[in-house]
């Protein structure tokens, strides 16, 4: 008779540590889960954006574009890497370093998108800006376009139509109200990260600090004074999100998912996807500006690595396919000239 492992039963206390990281997973897992099951998710060519999308190239935005895509490129391929080793253990310890990873292969096609746009520079403030301006214009599919404003504790969330039907819970999204719920709470927990951030910022300096009638600097926080700073933060939206992983990972708590009980699998998987999907937009936007010819010839002359990988792959499967679908139903019927 063969011997069975005996697995110890998870302690109640193990559990309650768990709790946070299990939340944050859940998050992920809802988006994730969000772009999966909507059926125009990844049909890029209906963005009415991406067809009319003619900036006015010149070197210095080729070139940074450029750049910025290898960044993102590389970011990627260590993402991917790690996941071919595959046990679970490791994967949990890798979410040092993989958080990060995530998102800045995800900034960086982001950056190359706004370079075509002439946005250049280092600012996260102007990059967090400028998409909010993007994602309520119109630029990203309809599974990515969500967002949140209002001010800290009185928030809107549009875009969203099914999340006010469900509450969130601690069981992974299975329908599609559930996967809105979760993003949903994940756009107000990132909110109210960012406001809480912004108020410490300001109220630590002494000549932007809100005060109390007789000068002292406020301490407590309520509605009216909320309105006076969180016009500041701009729309939350899917930037925000993704930036919670390097929140996590420069503060240290990282440790908390090292040691919960959770699917580390399952996370790094659902990460990588969503990696995928939003560096897919972002290439089409830098392929349609280069112009498809052009970013043939960039991709087929990457490293071997990058060339015969991932890149090529989804040159071939979603970049060309839909600018060859935009050219198949004709001229664009106005430029975006940026």
């Amino acid at each position: 008779m063969e011997n069975t492992p005996i697995v110890a039963p998870i302690s109640d206390e193990m559990r309650q540590r768990s709790i946070p990281a299990q939340v944050f997973l859940n998050h992920f897992l809802g988006l994730h889960f969000h772009v999966q099951q909507l059926p125009d998710s990844r049909q890029f060519h209906q963005l009415e954006r991406l067809r009319n999308y003619l900036p006015m190239m010149n070197e210095q935005r080729t070139e940074l574009a450029q750049k910025m895509l290898i960044n993102s490129w590389n970011t990627e391929y260590a993402l991917k890497t790690t996941a071919n080793v595959g046990d679970e253990n490791y994967l949990r310890h890798a979410l040092h370093w993989t958080f990060p990873q995530a998102y800045y292969s995800v900034l960086f096609g982001l950056r190359a998108f706004l370079a075509t746009q002439g946005i250049f520079g280092n600012s996260t403030q102007l990059f967090r800006q400028r998409t909010g301006q993007l994602v309520i214009n119109g630029w990203y599919p309809r599974a990515v376009s969500f967002y949140s404003v209002g001010d800290y504790g009185h928030y809107n969330v549009a875009r969203l139509p099914l999340s006010d039907q469900e509450t969130p819970s601690l069981v992974p999204a299975a329908t599609g109200r559930q996967a809105q719920a979760q993003i949903k709470q994940f756009l107000k927990t990132s909110r109210d990260w960012r406001a809480k951030q912004l108020r410490q910022r300001l109220q630590a300096n002494p000549e932007t600090a809100l005060r109390t009638k007789t000068g002292k600097v406020l301490q407590k926080f309520e509605r009216g004074h909320w309105q006076k700073i969180t016009p500041e933060i701009g729309p939350t939206t899917y930037f925000d999100l993704l930036s919670r992983l390097r929140i996590s990972a420069n503060y240290r708590e990282i440790e908390r998912f090292v040691e919960a009980d959770i699917k580390s699998k399952l996370f790094h998987y659902s990460l990588a996807d969503l990696v995928e999907y939003f560096n897919s937009i972002h290439e089409c936007y830098v392929a349609k500006a280069m112009g498809l010819e052009n970013y043939r010839a960039f991709v087929e002359n990457l490293p071997n690595y990058l060339r015969k990988g991932f890149v090529q792959k989804r040159f071939e499967t979603v970049v060309e396919p839909t600018l060859q679908t935009i050219e198949s139903m004709g001229q664009p019927t106005l430029q975006n000239v940026a």
